[in-house]
């Protein structure tokens, strides 16, 4: 009889980069409505080298399995595909070249038209505030996959279409001084969770399957007294800390219709630009600690960098910053079951030290930084 296929262990690098390669970075704010969609096309294809530095932070810390955030959703020929060939297959300032032969992309809420007033300004404008999600053309501030390791595309599942009067205690946002909705009941019916969206993105790693949790809510700012961007921070990171229960799903639903959440016992981690900190008065209470108090999440281990610490020497915390602007805002966090984690850290040099000038600001790179955690699937 053949032997049985036994789960030998297998050790990735899994990481989170927020590349700031949205329209804004390469256009005057009054263009982004006419020109926004087109911007990412065009600076892929002109060598752009605030890309060329994305492309070598990635190339120098060497994930496996990398999630994007503020990647525009663009055509994956015109888009992730120049990106990988003509960015990431070539060497940037002496890196290695690198490849990712799998990639999962896939339509956001950020920027689709909406058609009621959703900012409380008295107007419809369908754009910006008023989008399903903030933005100023479809797919801005999209999300990407990138692996080494073959991505179950069949068995993906997003949920940019769950609404977000479906999550049971919704935190609704209340016009101020009242127990008003601020959102039209109209509004409310149709209104989506998710600020850009949610994947549960499953990928084969040898004889493993690694789900990883992908997601960017929105920054919990920009709002008024009703905090309604505070509330939908804090209800989408809410998300995955009820997916990975099973007896917390069952709300749940995919957008092919299916229900329920992640399976017990399965290795998964969790992903992304989630604007949220513990050290921030602009979140909803709570907000971060739902995932980093979470049963089924080992948050052991924070990623930090003597950059970061750097930074803001003042700050007992600053070694543990993903952002320029002086907060934890992006995670990479495994799963207890199925997951050891062995060390992680913050792509952030130190001042003097080489490539510092990768991360000086938004225009050379990214007002965020790559954050990794390096595990072995067991």
């Amino acid at each position: 009889m053949p032997k049985e296929k036994i789960n030998e262990p297998v050790a990735l690098r899994v990481a989170t980069f927020n590349v700031s390669m949205d329209a804004s970075n390469y256009l005057a704010a009054e263009e982004l409505p006419h020109k926004g969609a087109s911007a990412l096309r065009d600076a892929l294809a002109q060598q752009h080298p605030q890309i060329q530095a994305i492309a070598e932070i990635v190339q120098h810390t060497r994930p496996d399995v990398l999630v994007l955030n503020e990647f525009d959703y663009v055509d994956q020929q015109h888009g992730v595909d120049v990106f990988k060939r003509d960015y990431l297959a070539v060497s940037q300032n002496g890196e290695s070249p690198i490849d990712y032969p799998y990639v999962y992309i896939a339509p956001v809420n950020t920027g689709v038209p909406s058609p009621y007033d959703l900012s409380g300004d008295g107007e419809a404008t369908g754009t910006g505030n008023d989008a399903w999600g903030f933005g100023f053309y479809p797919g801005q501030y999209g999300m990407a996959v990138l692996s080494k390791y073959p991505i179950q595309t069949d068995a993906v599942r997003t949920f940019q279409m769950f609404k977000w009067k479906d999550m049971p205690g919704a935190l609704a946002p209340l016009k101020p001084g009242t127990s008003e909705p601020f959102y039209s009941a109209e509004a409310w019916q149709e209104f989506r969770l998710s600020s850009k969206s949610h994947w549960d993105v499953p990928i084969a790693v040898k004889q493993h399957t690694l789900h990883v949790l992908v997601s960017h809510p929105t920054p919990p700012v920009f709002d008024g007294k009703e905090n309604r961007n505070g509330r939908r921070n804090h209800d989408e990171i809410r998300f995955w800390a009820d997916y990975i229960q099973p007896h917390l799903s069952d709300y749940i639903y995919d957008d092919n219709g299916n229900f329920g959440g992640l399976g017990e016992n399965q290795a998964f981690v969790i992903a992304g630009d989630l604007n949220a900190s513990v050290e921030s008065d602009d979140n909803v209470p709570g907000a971060i600690t739902q995932l980093l108090q979470h049963p089924k999440v080992n948050a052991e281990v924070t990623p930090e960098s003597r950059g970061g610490a750097a930074h803001s020497p003042d700050n007992p915390q600053a070694s543990t910053h993903t952002a320029g602007w002086r907060k934890r805002a992006d995670y990479v966090l495994p799963s207890v079951a199925g997951i050891s984690l062995i060390q992680a850290g913050v792509f952030w040099p130190e001042p003097n030290a080489a490539k510092a000038e990768l991360v000086r600001n938004r225009k050379v790179s990214s007002d965020h930084r790559l954050v990794w955690i390096d595990i072995q699937l067991k």
